[in-house]
């Protein structure tokens, strides 16, 4: 079915007054949004294109766009709702008749084995296919086998490693890799590893960079880098290879530009000077941002992409971590390495994520019920049964964060959190962010919160690079503050914490509950999981997989049983032309 929206009344602001025609039409259906109507015509007016059908095939490549789509396949355009009386245009003659539009030939539109595309995002798309398709055409890069070899066995001794040790050794080998894996299956431990044996087989020290979408994945992926290398089992002597190896954003590698959203400072005429470039969550990457990213990467430097295809996309245009699997594995010299060990074996979260990748509704449900205490599944209709989940780890942040106990504070913060598939309305992060500190005043036995207060826990909604804060970094008011409320804020920075002049933060807000989207790049002791109802369109297969492997100790899912197996039936599905263009 095609995403539909129900409009509030004639003032809802999807909606174009007194717009007519078929896009009116469309518009007041919900079909189509005010904005993709009116960026169509607009775009129509400027290259002199007043075709309905042409501007219906424009507005809906716009509207795919802002759901993530990079391109529409007119073809495959899904029905419109029966209740509208109304239809597309013969499928066999639209694209024909846009492809003679003047929109065409100005290249505002591109046409390109029968996908309608933005030119940017064609553009974006084109040039991430020709990067890839140039660094995998280069010979190997040169490595001196034996001490590899040597460092290797080393570092990946017995046959635990056996699956991590083939994945390091062939990204080793190659300019570009690709290393997947679901939750548990040491993509981390490889890479930490992977890095070391590269440091023990040069001359010189390569310079390496660790990047991620977001600022708590950066922060996240420093403090496993530093955890797998202080395994038991990690070499002593190959540990300074990795000491003060941290991680930043894409965006601050990149070097950003002041009023540039795509453009950096490094680009293809000034490339990145590190001989190694790591990406951590890639299935959070946007295709604007990897086009930047691969053609920053010298190509005599190696890229290694690393993270979970099954996770959600980027919440921008493309799903690339789920294309250059598609486009690039299973062919004889493919530079894709999947882990697939788990090392949480009989672990129930383990399992409920594998049932939930592979589409098994029965076993999902099965193991919701079982009783097993690390996955619980509450009824959404129980607030009682929700508060005892949420409140405790609450209040004890609030407890912490009151007496200025900066350590269990952030402690306390990563503890537990509420994840919901919305921002708004009753099964959204507004709603229960209310609902949890009305739970924490009863308690308390207090009327009001203030604007800010100890305890409070706080989420960036954007970059901030005076304070070297980035949309998605998590901290908490703390008391003992030196400002003359007697509060300052400490952001989780994968280490002891870095605290922050409340006056200083422009663009926060409270953070009891966020959304799967944003949680991505986190991990949590307890996470609970609030669905909506089955109809819900954000309700897919990927959100519920993303939400519950943010969990490490126990998952709770509240949701009904027709809303756990109507997100387990509904894989996301992004329209993009990345898989097939690059399959030889």
């Amino acid at each position: 079915m095609i995403e539909t929206f129900e409009p509030v009344d004639a003032y809802d602001r999807r909606l174009a007054a007194g717009l007519g025609g078929e896009l009116g039409a469309l518009n007041r259906a919900g079909v189509l949004e005010a904005s993709d109507v009116l960026v169509a015509q607009r775009l129509g007016r400027l290259g002199e294109e007043d075709r309905c059908e042409v501007l219906v095939a424009l507005a809906l490549v716009v509207k795919a766009a802002r759901q993530g789509s990079v391109c529409v396949d007119l073809a495959q355009v899904p029905a419109l709702p029966q209740e509208s009386g109304l239809a597309w245009p013969d499928h066999s003659t639209w694209l024909q008749q846009v492809g003679t539009s003047p929109l065409v030939a100005q290249g505002v539109l591109r046409i390109d084995s029968g996908l309608l595309y933005l030119d940017r995002y064609w553009t974006e798309e084109g040039a991430v296919v020709d990067d890839l398709r140039s660094r995998l055409a280069v010979n190997a890069p040169p490595v001196d086998r034996p001490r590899l070899s040597a460092a290797l066995s080393e570092l990946f001794a017995g046959p635990t490693y056996s699956e991590q040790r083939l994945a390091a050794e062939e990204s080793a080998c190659r300019w570009t890799s690709v290393i997947t894996g679901g939750p548990g299956t040491g993509k981390t431990t490889t890479l930490a590893r992977l890095l070391a044996a590269l440091v023990a087989a040069s001359d010189e020290p390569p310079r390496i960079a660790l990047a991620a979408p977001t600022g708590k994945a950066a922060a996240r992926m420093t403090q496993a880098i530093a955890d797998a290398a202080a395994a038991p089992d990690f070499p002593a002597h190959h540990r300074p290879a990795l000491e003060g190896l941290a991680a930043s954003t894409l965006h601050r590698l990149l070097g950003t530009i002041p009023r540039q959203a795509t453009r950096y400072r490094h680009d293809r005429h000034n490339r990145l000077p590190h001989d190694i470039v790591v990406v951590d969550e890639t299935s959070m990457v946007s295709i604007t941002l990897m086009a930047r990213l691969i053609e920053a990467v010298r190509p005599d430097a190696r890229l290694v992409l690393v993270g979970d295809p099954d996770q959600l996309t980027s919440v921008e245009a493309g799903a690339v971590l789920q294309d250059l699997v598609a486009g690039l594995a299973g062919g004889a010299d493919s530079p894709v390495s999947g882990l697939t060990r788990t090392f949480r074996f009989g672990d129930a979260i383990g399992a409920l994520a594998q049932a939930i990748r592979a589409g098994d509704q029965d076993q999902a449900w099965d193991l919701l019920t079982s009783g097993d205490d690390a996955v619980v599944l509450i009824d959404p209709g129980d607030l009682g049964a929700v508060r005892a989940a949420v409140e405790p780890t609450a209040l004890a942040l609030l407890h912490a964060a009151e007496r200025g106990e900066q350590a269990s504070a952030l402690a306390h913060l990563e503890a537990h959190r509420l994840l919901c598939a919305h921002r708004e309305g009753p099964h959204g992060v507004g709603h229960w962010n209310r609902q949890i500190e009305r739970w924490l005043l009863d308690r308390l036995g207090r009327d009001w919160f203030p604007s800010s207060y100890a305890g409070q826990p706080l989420i960036v909604n954007s970059n901030d690079y005076g304070l070297r804060l980035w949309n998605g970094d998590t901290g908490v008011v703390l008391a003992g503050g030196p400002a003359s409320s007697g509060l300052q804020a400490v952001f989780a920075d994968g280490t002891t914490g870095r605290p922050v002049n409340l006056t200083r933060l422009s663009d926060v807000t409270t953070a009891h509950a966020m959304t799967v989207h944003r949680s991505q790049g986190s991990q949590f002791r307890e996470v609970s999981v609030l669905l909506p109802p089955p109809e819900s369109p954000t309700l897919t297969r990927e959100l519920l997989y993303t939400a519950i492997t943010r969990a490490q100790d126990r998952v709770r899912v509240i949701a009904t049983e027709e809303s756990v197996r109507a997100a387990i039936a509904r894989p996301a599905q992004r329209a993009t032309g990345l898989a097939a263009r690059l399959r030889p």
